[in-house]
């Protein structure tokens, strides 16, 4: 499946525009027996409806980590999100709704409704959820789902590429240069990256070892009692004095295959860009940033990788900064 996912702030992440009033998120989560695809609905007996694990956004959430609450306060599991599902949209009360939806593996878990919004779940086959999902909408990201399915191209691991968060001026800074570290803004980007990166769960964390790229993706690192793993080849001065060592890091992380967030400069991402591109169809490819600079501060693009087909990605997805 070729998705691509929709540029997106961590704060506003609507367009005026566009007149959604309501938006919420979830996942369709899923499973394999005995190669046979299984997805996990719900019963909401405020409704008397079957549908996918969603809800309404937070205030100050972002749309990929309210998929993964809603999927925790519903079913009882935490999920990692997959590659991103087409999103629905209907009327509602107050106006249009809006919900944004990702595949989602369940492994070694066992959902349970939470008793209150969701009194029954059930598993099973896709032709079966069709029949049974009350909103004729909820049927788009199903067959998304099981297109992908079909083509060995759902179970996934993520590739994020992280720009480190606002830091200091250059211009008050009279140290070295990779002693730089994070503004005031740019420590809560940090906290905002992290929460991100949580929906993700990336296992490999690896960084620019300059102070401020270290700052921003260290939050990360604590939540998840993670090592991070620096990368000389990476930072400002060694890749524009080496910009073919800096892709060929990039190239040996990917080719890994291990769910990874990378963080780095600004001036290093057109080396980083040109290695994605090279492992991704050339309508996902247009999705990568192609101008300077690529990245604000604080932003990430995150890939899913094929785990069927190695190095191939699979679906872009490009969140902006938080801003205060």
């Amino acid at each position: 499946m070729s998705a691509k996912g929709k540029t997106q702030t961590m704060t506003d992440q609507e367009s005026p525009a566009r007149d959604i009033t309501v938006t919420a998120a979830g996942a369709l989560c899923w499973r394999a027996r005995r190669g046979r695809l299984e997805v996990l609905l719900i019963h909401r007996p405020r409704y008397d409806d079957w549908s996918w694990p969603k809800g309404k956004l937070d205030a100050g959430e972002t749309n990929p980590e309210c998929a993964v609450r809603e999927v925790m306060e519903e079913v009882d599991v935490t999920v990692q999100l997959g590659i991103p599902l087409p999103s629905i949209e209907y009327p509602v009360a107050s106006g249009l709704k809006k919900v944004y939806y990702w595949a989602a593996k369940l492994e070694k878990c066992t959902p349970r409704p939470d008793g209150s919004e969701v009194d029954e779940i059930r598993w099973c086959t896709p032709d079966e959820a069709s029949r049974m999902l009350s909103n004729p909408s909820d049927r788009e990201p199903l067959q998304a789902l099981v297109d992908a399915h079909r083509r060995d191209e759902l179970e996934t691991y993520p590739f994020v590429v992280v720009r480190h968060a606002k830091a200091r001026p250059r211009s008050s800074w009279a140290r070295p240069e990779g002693e730089r570290p994070l503004a005031a803004t740019g420590q809560r980007q940090a906290l905002a990256v992290s929460r991100l990166l949580g929906a993700w769960k990336p296992k490999r964390i690896v960084s620019s070892p300059w102070t401020r790229c270290m700052q921003t993706i260290m939050p990360y690192a604590q939540f998840t009692n993670g090592r991070i793993r620096t990368v000389d080849a990476i930072t400002e001065h060694s890749a524009h004095r080496n910009p073919k060592k800096a892709r060929a890091a990039i190239k040996g992380l990917l080719d890994k295959r291990k769910s990874t967030a990378v963080c780095t400069h600004r001036p290093v991402l057109p080396q980083v860009i040109k290695v994605l591109s090279a492992h991704a169809s050339d309508e996902l490819a247009a999705q990568l940033p192609s101008k300077d600079p690529y990245l604000k501060p604080g932003a990430v693009i995150v890939c899913q990788v094929s785990v069927h087909h190695p190095g191939r990605i699979l679906s872009v997805e490009h969140y902006d900064a938080y801003d205060d």
